[in-house]
């Protein structure tokens, strides 16, 4: 089926669409109680480069692990400028967080030390080749020729749809967050992560 017109021409219409269609519930991802994938891979905070390692962050406690379809795109800044502003209750919650797209690590270096968006204190994960999207059952997206972020950069690679996972440090996923509006899936998985932390059941 051929694009309409308008929906070709306009870049901001292309990307109110992909807003839409990534908060779609993640019908095939993982589910909880099931064993969450471990991952090493670059990353970013605060625009320096390190190697970052589930495995290692889970011996410290929770894990959020958030997929989103790309840097610098509307839902996406407003998903990491929420968790920015929510790490110190993450951490009180004795929990980590991760983000993690199919950016080139360059692109990130900028995201994770942009002010508006994570801000230095949200670290930022590369997935170019969609293999960790993938292991979490998430679809990976692509064809979307033209489309601009909103720094006005053409977007050159493909989107895993956005799904969030807090991962227990026996390595379960205790739940998964998906079909969400950007800054809902923030605090429904700060809410997680703080039921953990007292002991409680998770709805």
């Amino acid at each position: 089926m051929s694009e309409p017109p308008s929906f070709k021409e306009d870049p901001v219409k292309r990307l109110a669409l992909l807003f839409l269609f990534f908060t779609l519930p993640a019908f095939a991802a993982l589910t909880s109680g099931t064993t969450a994938p471990t991952f090493t891979t670059q990353a970013s905070l605060a625009g320096k480069e390190f190697t970052y390692s589930l495995a290692n962050a889970l011996k410290t406690g929770p894990v959020v692990v958030y997929f989103y379809p790309a840097a610098f795109t509307q839902g996406c800044n407003i998903q990491a400028h929420t968790f920015a502003e929510n790490m110190d209750k993450f951490a009180a919650a004795n929990a980590t967080v991760i983000g993690v797209s199919t950016d080139k690590i360059a692109t990130l270096n900028a995201f994770s030390a942009d002010p508006q968006y994570c801000a230095g204190k949200l670290p930022v994960a590369a997935d170019t080749d969609g293999k960790i999207a993938r292991s979490y059952d998430l679809q990976i997206s692509g064809g979307f020729p033209g489309l601009k972020d909103t720094r006005g950069v053409a977007i050159d690679h493909d989107f895993a749809e956005r799904t969030t996972f807090v991962i227990t440090p026996d390595g379960k996923i205790a739940a998964t967050v998906g079909g969400m509006k950007p800054a809902e899936n923030v605090m429904k998985s700060l809410e997680i992560v703080r039921k953990i932390a007292e002991g409680k059941a998770i709805n």
